[in-house]
């Protein structure tokens, strides 16, 4: 069958299945519609995490990145991983016996006001929306690629299908909905593993095929840095960051993870306390699964992305080379007029342009596997951003709806009119992302980092010394998230969008990247919040016992 062919059946199965689960689960009550009902199993609930987390992210855009820059991506393996641990277990437990729908509810419950809940949905619909673009960037570049198709009108096809499930369902339409984006995602980000890893080095398994030699007994991360050298790049191997700036991405990703509204969210559709903690674990295991096959993939790629392109006759190149070309992803500028593609370090030499988001993409595609592979790997890719795209919408939705019209601007909305409202919600914010996918700030990957540093300078002080800290007040908390909040966004809005005067890394503050600063934020905002609260009213007493009986095991 041909590639298009097996493209057309494989996604339009899993949007039949993803459709049919949303139908059936679709929310009655605003209950389920914000929590799935609090009735989702451990394991369900820890698989529906993990296809939340593992976003187009995840499975697009870090194999990418990785595979570009090599150990100065470990950032992104390690923040993300480690921030997961963090999140699971210091934070998920003590929120899920809170027991509210939302992180504004957390912080307008437990700092005792109207206005620190205003500052957290503003706050969540920031990082939220931030978030969201990396995802409908996703689906563009994969709907453009497979389907032959514009990136905007990529974007348009996600919106539709992202908004008939998230409206309908709620979070108990994603929920069951994610579980079966995750064994899509999962299978189709394996399966060209192993082949790839088998016909590259005779192992099965991608982890082990990584460290291993290829079929002529040459290690293959010492033949990437050789061909590294030979196109004037610096070794594969070996990192060009600075050592602060590697930690402080790093720890924003760790933090902001914590401080993540919609993978918070997740713990609180379980039933009890100890299902949140089981949920995690569940989780853990299936995001390992992808986060440890994604280095090999990244070596994989890259070797034959060099191999397959570098000086090589422009009109023999396969049909992949051209359909990518097509989309834009890919560029070939022949500035010597030699018809021979040189792909160098060297700017001024290299007429070779390659968007990192499509590396895991076309990879079994370089590496000629079967189409039915190459299929599979457009539907997981798709699921991969859906999943994550619907999880942030039901965050901005609720945030409205529930957070800022029934907390703040009308309590006595009844339960139908809060559902019309979430629903409401629910389109308005599809429409906002898909401006924001058309228009993203940077890479998928990148633009996700963001939203990690927006959450650590935002949530992450609040949350942690909302459970911690019996002496933060309101005042602190609500001075430290704008505060935080503040200098991230002028910090990402001068280096990623050119305001306030724009500049480039040679002018970045200490040398910190964009994608680092929320570190530097989130420290500010701690600083803030304790010095204010220092000065200021104590804790009203019943908030005190609130949180000493949110700590209770």
């Amino acid at each position: 069958m041909e590639l298009q062919s097996w493209i057309w059946l494989l996604v339009g199965l899993s949007f039949t299945l993803y459709i049919a689960i949303a139908i059936w689960s679709r929310a009655g009550d605003t209950k389920e519609f914000y929590i799935a009902g609090r009735g989702v199993p451990p394991i369900a609930n820890g698989m529906a995490t993990a296809a939340d987390w593992m976003s187009a992210a995840s499975f697009i855009s870090m194999a990418g990145i990785i595979s570009f820059i090599g150990y100065d991506g470990s950032v992104y393996l390690m923040g993300w991983t480690g921030g997961y641990v963090l999140l699971a277990l210091l934070l998920a437990p003590y929120l899920r016996k809170f027991g509210k729908f939302t992180v504004p509810d957390f912080i307008g419950e437990r700092y005792y006001s109207s206005t620190a809940r205003l500052v957290a949905i503003f706050c969540a619909l920031i990082v939220s929306f931030t978030y969201v673009a990396g995802q409908m960037r996703g689906v563009g570049v994969v709907f453009s690629r497979y389907l032959e198709v514009d990136i905007n009108t990529g974007v348009f096809i996600g919106m539709a299908i992202v908004l008939f499930y998230a409206v309908l369902g709620g979070m108990k339409g994603i929920t069951y909905t994610q579980v079966a984006q995750y064994c899509v995602l999962i299978f189709a980000f394996l399966i060209p593993a192993i082949f790839i890893s088998f016909l590259s080095t005779g192992w099965v398994i991608p982890q082990i095929g990584f460290g291993s030699t290829d079929q002529n007994g040459m290690y293959l991360l010492d033949k990437l840095n050789s061909l590294h050298n030979e196109l004037g790049f610096n070794n594969y191997t070996s990192g060009s960051k600075s050592v602060l700036d590697m930690l402080l991405i790093t720890l924003a990703l760790m933090v902001g993870t914590a401080g993540l509204p919609h993978v918070i969210v997740r713990f609180f559709t379980v039933k009890k306390v100890s299902d949140a903690r089981k949920s995690a674990g569940w989780a853990l295991l299936f995001i390992a699964i992808l986060y440890t096959t994604a280095p090999a993939i990244a070596v994989f790629a890259r070797i034959n992305l060099i191999e397959t392109t570098n000086n090589k006759t422009y009109s023999n190149m396969p049909t992949w080379f051209k359909k990518w070309e097509e989309t834009g992803l890919i560029e070939f500028t022949d500035k010597n007029n030699d018809q021979i593609i040189q792909y160098s370090a060297d700017a001024n030499k290299n007429e070779l342009i390659i968007d990192r988001d499509i590396m895991v993409l076309a990879n079994p595609e370089i590496a000629q596997l079967p189409n039915w592979v190459i299929a599979l790997l457009a539907a997981g890719a798709l699921a991969a951003a859906l999943s994550t795209a619907a999880g942030l919408l039901l965050v901005i939705s609720s945030s409205i709806s529930h957070d800022l019209i029934k907390g703040i601007i009308y309590p006595k909305v009844n339960e139908k009119q809060e559902l019309v409202a979430a629903r409401i919600s629910s389109f308005v914010a599809v429409m906002l992302a898909g401006y924001f996918g058309i228009n993203p700030p940077g890479f998928v990957a990148a633009t996700v980092a963001l939203a990690f540093g927006l959450a650590a300078a935002s949530f992450f002080p609040a949350i942690v010394m909302g459970i911690f800290s019996l002496k933060m007040n309101k005042e602190g908390a609500i001075c430290g998230m704008i505060a935080g909040m503040s200098l991230m966004l002028v910090y990402m809005l001068k280096f990623k969008f050119g305001w306030f005067g724009g500049g480039n890394s040679s002018q970045w503050w200490f040398g910190i990247s964009p994608e680092g600063f929320g570190s530097i934020a989130m420290l500010f905002n701690f600083l803030i919040s304790i010095i204010v609260s220092k000065f200021t009213k104590k804790v009203p007493i019943e908030v005190q016992r609130l949180v000493l009986e949110i700590r209770k095991p």
